[in-house]
């Protein structure tokens, strides 16, 4: 098993070998608002507080803007795990994140139904 400042707590055949709520002290609730789609960025100053090898990881992964939903998907955690871990982030200055720019954009309708129409025929 890898030291904890090694990465996450994972084993190839067992997978993870804690439960992820621990990860997050069982907090489900995170102290910033974030969206799947936010995107988040490291600020480039060190944390002045101690942090889990999954904030290390997480971390690691924000050298450019990645989005939440792609966090959680490397770190192999739910999506409001993945939150908490990257508000604490936010909390001690160590990342950015910004909501999607896109929410305001009008949708084309011709779009969604070819999308939708395309879905249809695979299945």
């Amino acid at each position: 098993m890898p030291a904890p400042q090694d990465g996450p707590l994972l084993d190839d055949a067992a997978g993870r070998l804690i439960r992820p709520y621990t990860v997050s002290n069982g907090r489900t609730r995170p102290t910033t608002v974030l969206d799947l789609l936010s995107l988040v960025m490291a600020t480039g100053s060190d944390p002045q507080v101690h942090l889990g090898p999954e904030h290390t990881v997480a971390l690691e992964l924000c050298g450019g803007p990645t989005s939440v939903a792609e966090i959680a998907a490397h770190l192999r955690l739910p999506a409001v795990i993945t939150k908490v871990l990257l508000s604490d982030l936010v909390d001690c200055g160590a990342v950015t994140a910004h909501a999607p720019a896109f929410k305001d954009m009008p949708t084309d309708r011709s779009l969604l139904e070819a999308v939708l129409d395309g879905l249809r025929r695979q299945l």
